[in-house]
């Protein structure tokens, strides 16, 4: 007696075979890029598509360019700003102090304080 966790009549390999003449390959076309550290990166682009002109190298995840003479150089990242940093852009300190004193009334009543 079978346990019921097996799919009869299915096995790997028993799909329909695809028809050829549905499934035509697309024109592709190889395009080169370099970065600052010499890494080549080659990769398949559809034929009528304008290839990017920067690619990240998957080697060294610098930026890459289709010149070998001149690759592109390193972008400058931006520093991580925490959740403050961004309010403290946006607000002013008397701003910060008016939200923090509506919402310390409203926690206060709430409590059923004064």
């Amino acid at each position: 007696m079978p346990n019921g966790h097996v799919i009869r009549g299915a096995r790997v390999g028993s799909a329909p075979p695809r028809h050829p003449e549905r499934h035509l390959p697309v024109p592709c076309r190889s395009v080169s890029y370099w970065c600052r550290n010499g890494h080549r990166t080659d990769i398949r682009i559809v034929a009528d598509v304008t290839a990017p002109t920067v690619w990240d190298c998957p080697r060294c995840g610098l930026p890459a360019g289709q010149d070998a003479q001149d690759p592109p150089g390193r972008t400058r990242a931006e520093p991580y700003k925490t959740h403050l940093a961004y309010v403290k852009e946006r607000r002013t300190d008397a701003e910060g102090e008016a939200i923090l004193a509506e919402a310390l009334a409203a926690l206060r009543r709430r409590r059923g304080r004064r």
